[in-house]
């Protein structure tokens, strides 16, 4: 009751305050999986995966043809995990990364659509921006994860292991690069995997300056038509 009160407290003028919230939430969450059990480690981040599911749901529902989406979405997820677990088919990995994925790039897209410019700035809109950042690393840890479920050799420095277990590496190599500090700790051995890291870090350099135009330019237009 007390989670469904907060739930109904998000409306459109901190929705991305609690999206942000949740998507850091998740990441803190799968560094915090590493200290458990294997078997554990994997329902206690299926729970913060579907914990960002609700809070995406709350925080986006003013996205109608969105939120109809990701109640398919969720539905497909929740059976897939069940399926999983009751008949433990290994392929299902590869299927919720997949749907993991289409959850990230669908929430990155609604949020860029209302916040890109789209006229009035406010801080709600900036911490959307910071969402959007989360959601780009978050997107290519998934093509991480997917990459090395068929090609296991693909990185140095992290192992082909369950997803559950490379998830928080895999975000970390995610965000070290789209950020393009480059620790070298982890890197790609495969053309293809090659191809993917340097693309994220072309998008990560590509983003900063898209965002920060679109914020300057929806600033000057709120000024003009604020001075008439």
């Amino acid at each position: 009751m007390a989670i469904g009160k907060k739930l109904k407290k998000i409306n459109q003028e901190n929705n991305f305050f609690y999206l942000t919230l949740a998507l850091v939430a998740l990441l803190l969450g799968s560094a915090f999986v590493q200290v458990v059990g294997e078997g554990t480690m994997d329902y206690l981040l299926q729970g913060f995966t579907i914990l960002t599911f609700i809070v995406c749901l709350a925080s986006l529902r003013f996205d109608k043809n969105w939120s109809r989406f990701l109640y398919t979405l969720l539905g497909i997820w929740v059976t897939v995990i069940i399926i999983k677990a009751f008949l433990g088919i290994k392929q299902m990995d590869v299927v919720m990364l997949v749907l993991t994925f289409a959850f990230f790039f669908g929430t990155f897209k609604s949020i860029a659509r209302q916040i890109l410019f789209s006229g009035h700035i406010d801080t709600n809109k900036v911490i959307g921006s910071v969402a959007l950042f989360l959601l780009l690393g978050l997107m290519w840890a998934i093509a991480y994860l997917i990459l090395l479920e068929f090609s296991p050799n693909s990185f140095t420095g992290m192992e082909a292991i369950s997803w559950g277990q490379n998830f928080s590496n895999a975000a970390y190599f995610s965000f070290v690069t789209l950020t393009t500090l480059g620790y070298g700790d982890i890197s790609p051995t495969t053309p293809l995997a090659q191809v993917i890291v340097y693309l994220e870090a072309i998008v990560g350099v590509f983003y900063m300056a898209i965002v920060v135009s679109s914020l300057v330019s929806s600033n000057i237009e709120q000024q003009v038509n604020k001075n008439g």
